[in-house]
């Protein structure tokens, strides 16, 4: 199943959404990563339509199909799902974050404890206001932080600049090459030598982009800001998993989000990177978050 839609906030506020897996199972929302969009949640369609699995996947404010909102803080997101949830006549629920989707699964654990019944983070994003040494980020990541603390006008007029390439969709024929520039690890770029995973990936990311930069940027945002709770506060069960060969966020951080989670089951897979992990385990992934 893939169904759009389009739900109204209090206020006028507007937030895309698709569906995937089966539309009688068990609700799970799904948190895409950035810079992406709801589409992301192709990886889940398959497993979720053999498990049972109902996946609500919505666009965040100003990607895609969902209104721009300024000035938005993590804090805001909770309310949007709910507004969603509500449409959809969805109490209880879980989670499921890839990468830049974990703080907005962390933030709704924490204000929604008691319609949260669990979340899974795959790769997830870490606290990196809270970073002192910035280290296990990927480089692109720790320059961006750089120019936001520094020059963020500067930041702000390269997404600009960058997003009329961004959106394109490359042919075919050179997504090998495109791979190549990446310099991905060798697990993660077998795994996108996959079609339909590669579509999953970089489709959502451009749909994304030809939404606006502002879109995009806002979003970037969220992570360099403190998210206004602390991890220790999340207590929600949280199965975490883990690539050992992660390049966006070193294992060694993502071990150290797992200690201070205080209802944590972790899994650090090994041979398994930032992309490659949630292609090859998302059955295994949405297994074991629907029996929490």
């Amino acid at each position: 199943m893939t169904k759009e839609d389009l739900v109204q906030l209090p206020g006028g506020a507007a937030v895309a959404f698709q569906e995937y897996g089966d539309a009688n199972g068990v609700p799970v929302v799904f948190c895409h990563g950035w810079p992406s969009s709801c589409t992301m949640a192709r990886l889940t369609d398959e497993p979720a339509r053999g498990l049972g699995v109902r996946i609500i996947s919505p666009d965040r404010p100003g990607i895609s199909g969902s209104s721009l909102q300024r000035d938005r803080k993590l804090g805001d997101w909770p309310h949007v799902i709910e507004g969603v949830l509500d449409h959809l006549g969805i109490g209880e629920f879980r989670m499921l974050a890839i990468s830049g989707g974990a703080p907005y699964a962390y933030a709704t654990a924490t204000a929604m404890p008691n319609r949260v019944r669990a979340i899974a983070i795959v790769c997830g994003a870490i606290p990196m206001a809270e970073l002192e040494d910035a280290k296990g980020l990927l480089p692109l990541y720790r320059w961006m932080l750089a120019l936001h603390r520094s020059r963020p006008q500067l930041l702000r007029r390269l997404f600009c600049m960058a997003r009329p390439i961004l959106a394109l969709r490359p042919p075919v024929r050179l997504r090998p090459l495109l791979l190549k520039m990446l310099m991905l690890r060798p697990c993660d770029a077998e795994s996108l030598r996959d079609s339909a995973a590669f579509e999953a990936i970089f489709e959502s990311q451009r749909r994304a982009w030809r939404g606006s930069a502002e879109g995009v940027m806002a979003d970037a945002q969220i992570y360099a800001q403190p998210w206004g709770f602390c991890l220790e506060d999340v207590h929600v069960p949280v199965r975490l998993w883990h690539g050992t060969q992660d390049r966006a966020f070193s294992v060694r951080l993502a071990e150290e989000v797992a200690k201070r989670l205080p209802n944590c089951n972790a899994r650090f897979i090994d041979n398994a990177g930032h992309y490659s992990l949630p292609i090859r385990y998302m059955r295994d992934i949405l297994k074991d978050l629907i029996s929490s």
